[in-house]
């Protein structure tokens, strides 16, 4: 019973394991499709690749460039990518090439190949890397092209093998030689035609997959249990750990398609029974499955970066070493070179990633010790001209040419042995290799001057602008700059020079390099108005009575302070420019209190009664009244009973708090409490309660009412009406502040007791 129990766990566990990585899966595969949806297809080239691009149209001025902007991040890319077994390299290769992983180093995915470091996998698809005259033909769109695509071309890429000028020979599944009349070039040139895809990428890809030799083992048709099958691209050979498994996994898809319908077969020409089945069909195959889905380039069928017709991303890859783009493209330009069809016209399509590194990875071949880190001015030094090659040796291609006396930066000084090689950046933006011995350091040139200026002089109080910053010589070697404010309340500046505006004022800028040239400039900060404090929401005035409204601008360094005021209606109450009321006659209204910027705007509501009669209403001296607002509390203990016991009149007199709930006996009466006074049900006056200190309402003065200043003074929840007036302990009219905190903090402490009486 207890196996069946932990069985039926597992059970549980596998299937919840299974169920989220579904639900992974098709949230990328929706991602990706919105990707793809959103790729463009354009001649403008970002800035890190555009040198790359228009070096090569120097070169070969008939070479036409797309930038595919594939919308995807580059570290993402490369995680994608960067999954085991996706990306193999020959067991042979160094460590720098390997995945060395505890448990995955040299552990052959496939017989001889072993997964790739994150290394190989950034060199391999970063692009910049191969944006030259030879390596660029793995970006080069694969359409056959009738004026190049000729028998004498592909005999050329085919020169060294022994496909080159022979004639076709194969076995049949009972060991029969059949001799044909035709060429393997015949047979690679009527196959591009049918599936139109360029025969040089045949030729090539035929040669990458099992060239040199014709005794290959996906092509002799001699492998026990698939005689008489071929496959020349090893389309469907899959990697597998048993002997011989990819060419076994590669032939029986020659031989039954792996399952594949009648009609895929048909269509592939499966069985590939015969070499010219065979290259036909994988040809096919390599168009329908491929090119014409918008892999249609060498780099985009190993790394499935773009897709127009799935959405979902990195899995429909033709091949697993990670550098076969890297040497077909090799074999091809060695055909256009030898047919010299270098100047024809052609077509190559370049991936755009987003959030590239700033220089260009490089090949795990080429030692980091090998080199120290440097920030140099180096020149040519050289009678003609100076090559700039994509690696640290004259076997790798050449970048482009410098005129003797070209300035560069050395970004990382060789200390190989033997030949040393620098590391350079270009001034338009280039990386490559130059040979030490050609480049001389440049004498230190020192910054001469410095002109700074803004798009605008004058900012809002929490903007940031940059700081545009120019210096003279351009090719001043210390460029470092140092920022200072002279007026950091107002206005600071970071050290990357951006400027942020923090209060009203003027504030000048200074930048100072360190021989001590310096430059200045003023901005001016300008604080908006953002709200209107009023100190009361509502009030009742008698008729020829006078009440005055509090109010101020948040923040309080606004530039504009002016407030209006105006009545609703001059019947009932009129109300002058300084806020002050008189009742005029019984009745309600609103007066409208809005500042000059912005025109925010309160209301006060505003109830005129009858004048009283002297006697009429009697409250105790303890207590201050002004208008309809009565402070003077005590500190602690005021209850309803002792708030009554202090008015004397023959009406009715209730208490209702802040949130307009009755309150008797020994409920405590704080800030926000009414006090109202009825004639029968008729409303006599309205008095509100204002205790200095107690801004929650509770009637009391501790740390709760420091909390709830705190968080209106930071703007997280702010309160208006006699609360302003409450939290406002100097009694100054301003709209509280930390001064206000520290005041009820030392009356909590027993250090200072907050005086209650005054207005």
């Amino acid at each position: 019973m207890k196996r069946k129990i932990i069985f039926y766990i597992l059970m549980i566990a596998v299937l919840a394991t299974a169920i989220y990585f579904l639900i992974s899966y098709f949230s990328e595969v929706k991602g990706e499709k919105q990707l793809t949806r959103q790729m463009t297809l354009t001649d403008t080239f970002p800035s890190n690749i555009k040198p790359y691009v228009d070096e090569l149209k120097k070169q070969y001025p008939n070479w036409e460039f797309k930038a595919l902007y594939t919308n995807l991040d580059w570290n993402y890319v490369i995680n994608q990518e960067n999954i085991f077994g996706k990306n193999l390299v020959p067991k042979s290769y160094s460590d720098s090439w390997k995945n060395t992983t505890p448990g995955q180093y040299n552990v052959e995915v496939d017989s001889g190949w072993v997964d790739s470091s994150r290394a190989a996998v950034e060199f391999a698809m970063d692009l910049r890397n191969f944006i030259n005259y030879v390596r660029v033909f793995q970006f080069e769109e694969l359409s056959y092209n009738s004026q190049t695509n000729t028998l004498s071309s592909i005999e050329k890429i085919l020169y060294g093998t022994e496909f080159y000028n022979k004639i076709v020979e194969y076995k049949t599944s009972t060991g029969s030689n059949i001799v044909t009349d035709k060429k393997y070039s015949e047979l690679i040139l009527s196959a591009a035609k049918t599936s139109l895809v360029s025969s040089f990428h045949l030729a090539s890809r035929i040669k990458q997959e099992v060239g040199p030799f014709l005794s290959h083992s996906s092509i002799s048709g001699t492998v026990s249990g698939f005689e008489g099958l071929y496959n020349f691209y090893n389309i469907g050979a899959t990697s597998s750990s048993e002997p011989m498994g990819a060419i076994k996994n590669g032939l029986q898809y020659a031989k039954d398609g792996k399952g594949a319908s009648s009609a895929t077969k048909e269509k592939y020409l499966i069985p590939w029974n015969t070499k010219e089945r065979a290259i036909t069909g994988g040809a096919k195959f390599i168009g329908s499955s491929y090119i014409n889905l918008g892999q249609n380039s060498i780099y985009l069928q190993k790394f499935h970066v773009y897709d127009t017709q799935s959405g979902e991303l990195f899995w429909h890859q033709y091949m697993t070493n990670v550098l076969a783009p890297y040497s077909e493209s090799k074999l091809i330009y060695n055909g256009y070179a030898n047919s010299n069809l270098l100047d024809t016209p052609m077509s190559f399509i370049i991936p755009i990633y987003n959030n590239m590194p700033e220089l260009p990875c490089t090949s795990p071949a080429i030692s980091s010790s090998d080199f120290s880190s440097d920030n140099t001015k180096v020149y040519a030094n050289v009678e003609t001209t100076l090559n700039v090659r994509t690696g640290p040796g004259t076997s790798y291609e050449v970048l482009t040419s410098l005129a003797s006396g070209t300035q560069m930066t050395r970004i990382a000084k060789g200390k190989q042995s033997g030949e040393l090689w620098d590391r350079v950046k270009l001034s338009n933006g280039m990386v490559g290799y130059v040979f030490q011995t050609y480049v001389k350091e440049a004498p230190d040139i020192e910054v001469e001057k410095i002109e700074l200026s803004l798009d605008k002089t004058t900012i809002n109080k929490g903007e940031k602008v940059k700081l545009k910053v120019s210096i003279s010589p351009s090719d001043a070697v210390d460029r470092t700059l140092k920022y200072s404010s002279t007026n950091i309340g107002v206005a600071s500046i970071s050290t990357d020079g951006y400027i942020l505006g923090l209060s009203s004022g003027t504030a000048t800028i200074t930048a100072k390099a360190n021989n001590g040239v310096t430059s200045s400039i003023t901005i001016n900060v300008y604080s908006p108005v953002t709200d209107v404090l009023v100190g009361v929401q509502s009030c009742t005035v008698q008729v020829e009575g006078k009440y005055k409204i509090n109010a101020s601008i948040l923040p309080e360094d606004a530039n504009n302070k002016n407030i209006n005021y105006k009545t609703e209606n001059e019947k009932i109450a009129t109300v002058d420019e300084n806020g002050n009321i008189t009742g005029i006659a019984e009745g309600n209204t609103n007066i409208i209190v809005s500042s000059e910027e912005g025109e925010i705007s309160k209301k006060v509501q505003v109830t005129v009664i009858r004048k009283l009669e002297e006697g009429e209403i009697l409250i105790d001296e303890s207590l201050n009244v002004n208008g309809n607002e009565i402070t003077g509390l005590e500190n602690s203990n005021n209850t309803v009973d002792k708030i009554l016991n202090k008015i004397q009149t023959n009406y009715a007199v209730e208490i209702y708090n802040y949130s307009g709930q009755k309150i008797e006996g020994n409920t405590l009466v704080g800030t926000g409490a009414s006090i109202k006074i009825f004639d029968n049900d008729k409303l006599v006056i309205e008095y509100n309660v204002i205790m200095y200190g107690d801004v929650n309402g509770d009637g009391k003065i501790n740390s709760v009412d420091l909390l709830v200043l705190q968080r209106h003074i930071l703007e997280i929840k702010k309160f208006e009406g006699v609360f302003i007036k409450a939290a406002n302990i100097r009694k100054n009219g301003k709209n509280p502040s930390s001064v206000d905190c520290l005041l009820i903090q030392r009356h909590i402490l027993g250090i200072q007791t907050i005086e209650q009486s005054g207005l």
